[in-house]
C-alpha cells in the first residue's frame, strides 16, 4: 500500500526503547514501523534534523479551560493552542471553573457545545460530584465523561461544592456500583480551619495555612474509603511527600489507587519564592527543596503514576490581586504550553532519559485514562506524535504563552525541550476531537 505519510527519525521513543525507526501513517493511525530506511512508499515524507526526537504526543489529565462561563480565564481555543505548542495532543478538561459546571448531562452538552470548532488537541471532559448531584451520577458517566471529581475541603467557586466525610463514603459507593472512577481533590477542612489564615507577600504563611497535615489527613479518608468500597480512586496533584508512605502501602495492599503529582511540584521550591511572587499560589502549596525531591524518587519508583499540569489559569488581576498578598491572590498555576519541557528539564537535570519523561506524560496517563489509542508510537495507535527537541533551551516569556493570560510561575525560568513540529491523526494541520470515555 502507498502511505499517507511517512516519518523518519534517527531516535523515536518506541514502546520498548528510543532507536532509529520509520513511522507510517494512514488514514490518521500509525499503520507500520520499520527502520529508519524502511523503503515505505508514501505521498509524503519527513526526515527529522538530527537532534530531534519522535515522541508519542502528551497527554494531560488535569486542565482547567474554564469555558462556558469563566472563558475571560481561558477557553478552548487558547488552551488547546498552548496544549499543542508545547506538545500536548490530548487534554481532559476539569468540571470546573467553567460555569455552568459539568455536574449534569445538560451541563455536558453546555461544554461539549461551547468546545465545538475550537479544539486544536483532542479534548475529553471529567464530570463532578458535588453534593447536590449524588445519587445520579451514572447518567453522566453514561455520557462519556471519564469519572466524577470531588474536593474535600471548598472549592473556591460557590457552584461546585465539596464533600464531608459522609458524602465522600456515598459518592464511593456510588461510584463503585457502576465501576467509575473518583478523582479526589484531597485536603482536610478541619485541618485547613485551624491552620493559621495566609497573609501578606511573605511565602511561609501561606505554606503553614496549608499544612502537609492537610493533605496526610484526606489521603488517609480516600484510602480508607477505597479499602471499604473498591471504588477506583486517584489523588489529584500530590504535594506532600508526607503522604507518600500511606501510599505505597495502600498500593502494596493492592487498593485501586493511583496518585499525579504536577510540572511546578517537581521544579520549585518554597525556598525560592519571592515575596510578592502570588504567580505561585496554587492549592495544595509549593513545599520544600527536600520534599520536591523526595517527589521525585516516587515518580521513578512509580508511588507516583505520572504527571499532569493542573493547568488552572486566571485573569491577570485575579492572580496578582492585593499586590503580592498572598492571602487574597487567586491560586492556581497556569502551566500547559511549558508542562512537557518543565519534566524533561527536571528529569534531565537529574540523570533520567526522555523515555521516562514520556512514560510519565504520555505512556502512563493514556492508559490510566483508558485512552488505548493514545500514548505510544505503536502500530495501531492514533498517530499524536511530536519532533522534539531535547537539547533546545529557552526562556519562558508569559506574553509569548498562547495561554490566554500573561501569567505563569514558568515566567522568567530556563527549560531544555522544544516541540518542533506536532501531528494530530498524521497532520500538522488537522483538529482534535472530542472524546468520550473508551
Amino acid at each position: 500500500m502507498t502511505y499517507d505519510l511517512v516519518i523518519r527519525a534517527t531516535h523515536a521513543v518506541l514502546p520498548h526503547g528510543t532507536m532509529p525507526a520509520a513511522v507510517a501513517i494512514a488514514d490518521g493511525a500509525i499503520a507500520a514501523i520499520g527502520a529508519e530506511d524502511e523503503p515505505f512508499p508514501a505521498h509524503a515524507e519527513v526526515e527529522l534534523p538530527h537532534g530531534q526526537v519522535l515522541i508519542p504526543g502528551a497527554v494531560d489529565t488535569h486542565v482547567h479551560i474554564n469555558e462556558p462561563g469563566r472563558t475571560e480565564w481561558e477557553g478552548f481555543d487558547s488552551a488547546t493552542r498552548a496544549a499543542r505548542a508545547g506538545g500536548v495532543t490530548t487534554v481532559i478538561d476539569m468540571p470546573l471553573n467553567s460555569i455552568p459546571p459539568t455536574v449534569s448531562p445538560a451541563a455536558l452538552e453546555t461544554k461539549k457545545a461551547a468546545a465545538f470548532g475550537k479544539t486544536h488537541v483532542n479534548v475529553g471532559f471529567w464530570g463532578g460530584a458535588v453534593p447536590e448531584n449524588l445519587g445520579s451520577l451514572e447518567a453522566l458517566w453514561d455520557e462519556g465523561v471519564f469519572g466524577f471529581k470531588c474536593f474535600l475541603a471548598p472549592s473556591g467557586v460557590d457552584e461546585f461544592g465539596h464533600l464531608d466525610r459522609a458524602r465522600l463514603r456515598a459518592a464511593m459507593e456510588e461510584i463503585a456500583a457502576f465501576g467509575g472512577r473518583l478523582i479526589v481533590h484531597a485536603e482536610d477542612p478541619e485541618v485547613l480551619d485551624d491552620a493559621p489564615p495566609p497573609a501578606g507577600a511573605d511565602y511561609a504563611p501561606f505554606v503553614a495555612s496549608r499544612p502537609d497535615s492537610a493533605e496526610t489527613s484526606a489521603i488517609d479518608a480516600v484510602i480508607d474509603g477505597v479499602r471499604a468500597t473498591g471504588v477506583r480512586a486517584h489523588i489529584l496533584h500530590l504535594s506532600s511527600a508526607a503522604a507518600l508512605p500511606a501510599i505505597r502501602a495502600a498500593k502494596a495492599e493492592g487498593l485501586p489507587l493511583t496518585v499525579e503529582t504536577c510540572p511546578h511540584y517537581l521544579t520549585f521550591d518554597a525556598e525560592h519564592i519571592p515575596a510578592g511572587g502570588t504567580q505561585y499560589k496554587c492549592c495544595p502549596p509549593i513545599r520544600s527543596a527536600e520534599n520536591r525531591e523526595r517527589l521525585w524518587e516516587a515518580l521513578a519508583q512509580g508511588t507516583i503514576d505520572f504527571v499532569a499540569s493542573d493547568h488552572s489559569p486566571a485573569t491577570a488581576d485575579l492572580k496578582l490581586a492585593g499586590g503580592g498578598d498572598f492571602g487574597v491572590a487567586w491560586g492556581g498555576i497556569a502551566g500547559l504550553q511549558v508542562s512537557l519541557a518543565a519534566v524533561w528539564t527536571g528529569a534531565r537535570a537529574r540523570g533520567y532519559r526522555l523515555d521516562d519523561a514520556v512514560a510519565w506524560m504520555s505512556g502512563r496517563p493514556a492508559a490510566w485514562a483508558g485512552l488505548q489509542r493514545k500514548g505510544a508510537i505503536q502500530v495501531g495507535r492514533d498517530a499524536d506524535l511530536v519532533a522534539f527537541d531535547p537539547e533546545a533551551p529557552f526562556e519562558v516569556h508569559a506574553a509569548e504563552l498562547a495561554h490566554k493570560n500573561p501569567v505563569s510561575a514558568f515566567d522568567g525560568h530556563a527549560l531544555v525541550g522544544r516541540a518542533a513540529r506536532v501531528w494530530l491523526a498524521g497532520s500538522e494541520s488537522g483538529e482534535g476531537e472530542q472524546l468520550r470515555r473508551p
